[in-house]
């Protein structure tokens, strides 16, 4: 949840009055303590009133003037829609939405209270645990979580806490725990050995790892104090599975070296309902319960499982590898509950609406999804390649290694077959037939692009694209690979294939209108610094000297900088 804080009224007034801002119409604006919205709604004849933004207001207003205000104030936000910046999923068939919107009063801490509810969720618990391979004796055990930074700090917690409880055994020191992950780990992964005191050991990614942790690394940095590792199945950064088993043998085989059992925890975030349903999988190898090492998993139900925001899961394979010390049991809300979770009161109508979409669409409906959403970002980055101006960084419209032969004899095939009038192999294709992956896009300016134009910069699409209304941002790589930078499109259920064309066409728009401009046309694009300060020692005597007219020569602050930032 996003973290806010306090907004200090007095300070913004001040400023307002010092700048001699005053609302129109109305000269004692500035004098009423508040910093206020001023509004035609209520009345037209009464469009100078004054609603505090920052205190809460003496008397309230109507609700129809309130209502539209922030409906007006939230069309400055982008479209849910073109975020192709996230993962998070924007829609929902109308069912599943009638479903959340008639149950969201219901708290998922209140088990006695919603038993149905509570039966839905354990359902969730042990379909998932079946389409991540548990094995046969093995009595999996889970929660849903407010998302898949909770249900990582939840796994994390577990092994840290199963390696103190064997180190205490052994009578070992349990002061230095650390554990591993890529340098391209989400930031949760990080939070977690943060805020939790373990030393976080990140290792570098390359471009000879795909941008993902390099398994070459792995065995050098483990040790006794490594609580786990953390692998990942599907970077944010280019949607590249990480080597789960792998990893796998090489823990394996140092276990065989040392006597040291080192678990793997699967951040599955977006893969986790993507890998189980594509024909691609993870690209032959094993990724889940399939691996004994394979000790806890993790997915965000609100990316690909298709739900809106609000819910993660978290699932070990078997009960014995969740401490019972971490178990809460709780008896005040009438009856008996187990829990292990970060939060208390969290929503219960994502868990109703996920298992909504497991029993409505079956394993072929997310078959189609996924298998839809990866032959969409395939479709867009093969597209973006044939333009010549742009690279792509991520590997899902590759050949897969084994059928780079049979491909080639498939396309003369192909050929030959359109020649005469037949049908092309390629509607048959599957993701099984490409590297496996996320769809995901995450692409660059080709080097001799960057050479021929110097005075274009990539961060100029993402800002340009914008301004059409498209949200796709530019940013480095991981550490290590930081000087390349990328731009990233997440293709979910709704990107349509219209859609698809019509971001296409809009990237050519945009690429040949950068084209066409000189250098100097372009320069009102480039980020300048911020003109404003920030009041040094002895501003406030200059100010009270000089007064405000004074002050603004000086460059007084602008009223939002007396409001904090909030940090999500």
């Amino acid at each position: 949840m996003p973290l806010a804080s306090h907004v200090n009224p007095e300070d913004i007034v001040q400023r307002l009055q010092a700048t001699h801002i005053t609302a129109p119409g109305n000269a004692n604006a500035s004098s009423h303590g508040t910093s206020s919205h001023i509004q035609p709604y209520d009345s037209r004849y009464t469009s100078q009133t004054n609603i505090p933004k920052y205190k809460i207001p003496d008397e309230g207003a109507p609700g129809d003037t309130v209502f539209q205000m922030i409906r007006d104030e939230l069309d400055l936000d982008g479209k849910p829609n073109l975020n192709l910046a996230s993962f998070v999923g924007t829609w929902m068939e109308p069912n599943a939405t009638q479903l959340m919107q008639e149950n969201l009063s219901k708290n998922l801490s209140d088990a006695d209270e919603y038993p149905a509810m509570m039966e839905m969720h354990q359902r969730c618990i042990s379909i998932i645990s079946h389409l991540w391979g548990v094995q046969p004796g093995e009595k999996a055990i889970g929660s849903a979580t407010t998302g898949s930074s909770e249900a990582i700090h939840l796994g994390g917690l577990a092994m840290k806490r199963r390696w103190q409880l064997k180190r205490k055994e052994q009578g070992k020191d349990t002061s230095k725990p650390n554990i591993l992950m890529g340098s391209n780990a989400q930031v949760a992964l990080e939070k977690f050995a943060r805020y939790f005191d373990v030393e976080a050991r990140i290792l570098p990614v390359s471009k000879k790892s795909h941008y993902r942790l390099d398994p070459a690394l792995v065995r050098e940095n483990v040790d006794e104090n490594t609580i786990g590792v953390f692998v990942i199945l599907g970077s944010t950064y280019t949607g590249h599975y990480e080597p789960v088993e792998e990893i796998s043998q090489i823990l394996d085989k140092y276990q065989e070296e040392t006597g040291i059992d080192i678990p793997i925890h699967v951040d599955a975030a977006s893969g986790g309902f993507i890998a189980p349903f594509t024909h691609a999988g993870v690209g032959g190898s094993k990724w889940n319960f399939e691996l004994p090492r394979v000790k806890s998993i993790n997915v965000s139900g609100h990316k690909y499982g298709l739900v809106y925001a609000g819910l993660g899961w978290i699932i070990w394979r078997d009960q014995s590898f969740l401490p019972e010390d971490l178990i809460f049991e709780l008896h005040y809300l009438g009856g008996t509950e187990k829990s292990f979770t970060l939060n208390f009161s969290r929503p219960g109508a994502q868990v109703i609406v996920q298992y909504y979409n497991l029993i409505h669409l079956g394993f072929d409906g997310y078959r189609s999804i996924m298998e839809n959403c990866l032959s969409n970002a395939r479709i867009l980055a093969q597209s973006l390649e044939a333009t010549g101006w742009y690279t792509v960084v991520s590997d899902i419209h590759r050949r897969a290694p084994h059928k780079e032969a049979s491909g080639a004899v498939k396309k003369i095939v192909n050929q030959a077959a359109t020649a005469v009038g037949g049908e092309s192999a390629a509607p048959g294709e599957t993701s099984a037939d490409y590297v496996a992956g996320l769809p995901v896009v995450s692409f660059r300016l080709t080097d001799e692009f960057k050479a021929k134009y110097e005075h274009i910069k990539q961060e100029t699409v993402s800002l340009m694209l914008r301004a059409k209304g498209w949200i796709i941002p530019n940013y480095p790589l991981p550490p290590n690979e930081e000087k390349i930078e990328i731009l990233r499109v997440v293709v979910r259920e709704t990107m349509t294939f219209d859609l698809l064309e019509r971001l296409l066409t809009d990237i050519v728009e945009v690429t040949e209108t950068l084209i066409e401009n000189d250098e100097i046309d372009l320069q009102v694009l480039k980020k300048h610094h911020s003109r404003r300060r920030v009041r040094v020692k002895g501003d406030e005597e200059k100010h009270k000297k000089g007064g405000a007219a004074k002050g603004v020569e000086d460059g007084v602050r602008k009223m939002e900088d007396g409001i904090h930032r909030a940090v999500c």
